[in-house]
């Protein structure tokens, strides 16, 4: 049976995420998203499952970093879910002195919190299951967490469907090691974390290389290369799919300006809000296909 490793324990909204992958695959959870990168990249499990990035919070600065490191992988499906948490204790709980939640998690009900459990103490966990199951032994009295996890912990709902900002959504990547890229669909999205070299306006410049061959940028963020100071690496998302002439003559443009880059995948969006991957007709590959048939000919001395 294929397994599907996601960031755990069991009661996460990674859970829930890899469950929309499912289809019959065994879910296995790891304690940390790098861990979830290991269990892939060893063969322990063909997939792996992981947060990205959140419309409240930005990016999930552990998936990114483990993305840009070690042997890679490649996204080949993604998914979006709206951000809802339910407040656990355990039965008959009245009196609520420690909430406990991921950061990200604490950080969408902030407003919640002040207004229902205003002298509660907030306390970090490492995931908002972790969290369920401190409630669970005893060690905090209730926590934020995601609303499957009601299903597996001895826990009841002191709130439900809480979220200070009621459209939070998170992103979700399923990973695989790299192989044959899924096939276009007109609403791809690919990914790449390109290591720019150390000159004036070379950002304006790879911006320069996709908005010459109308490549939509739908997010862009840097990160440090944690080798010296002032050098970082850029993370972008473009729509479009690599067997696109345009998309993947950018990708060759940025591979011979920057110092490195790395392919993190093509993949259907999970929610395109517009048909984006309809190229200009100059840059369609028609297009580019008969640039290619004239340029041959010129240099065969059959045209001018």
């Amino acid at each position: 049976m294929t397994r599907i490793a996601y960031f755990g324990p069991t009661g996460t909204f990674s859970e829930q995420a890899a469950l929309a992958f499912a289809d019959g695959h065994e879910l296995v959870p790891a304690e940390t998203i790098p861990l979830v990168f290991a269990a892939v990249r060893a063969g322990e499990a063909e997939f792996g499952c992981v947060p990205v990035e959140n419309s409240v919070e930005g990016s999930v600065s552990a998936t990114m970093d483990a993305l840009a490191a070690d042997a890679p992988l490649v996204a080949v499906a993604e998914v979006v879910l709206p951000v809802r948490f339910s407040v656990l204790v355990r039965p008959g709980t009245t009196d609520v002195k420690t909430v406990a939640s991921h950061p990200h998690a604490l950080a969408q009900v902030r407003h919640w919190l002040d207004e229902n459990l205003p002298d509660a103490a907030v306390v970090a966990s490492t995931s908002t299951a972790a969290a369920a199951v401190g409630v669970a032994e005893g060690r905090f009295d209730a926590a934020v967490s995601a609303p499957v996890a009601v299903h597996h912990y001895p826990l009841a709902e002191l709130a439900t469907d809480v979220a200070d900002v009621r459209d939070a959504v998170t992103r979700f990547l399923l990973l695989h090691k790299p192989g044959v890229v899924p096939e276009p669909t007109g609403a791809d999205r690919t990914s790449v974390v390109a290591v720019a070299a150390d000159r004036p306006g070379e950002l304006a410049g790879i911006l320069t290389e996709l908005a010459l061959r109308s490549i939509n940028v739908s997010r862009i963020e840097s990160r440090p290369t944690k080798e010296r100071l002032g050098e970082y690496k850029f993370y972008l998302d473009i729509d479009g799919h690599i067997t696109q002439q345009r998309v993947g003559d950018a990708l060759a443009a940025l591979h011979r300006r920057c110092h490195d880059v790395r392919f993190l995948g093509s993949y259907p969006q999970a929610a395109p809000s517009v048909e984006r991957d309809a190229a200009d007709p100059d840059t369609s590959d028609d297009s580019y296909a008969a640039a290619a048939q004239w340029l041959a000919g010129v240099r065969e001395g059959t045209r001018a």
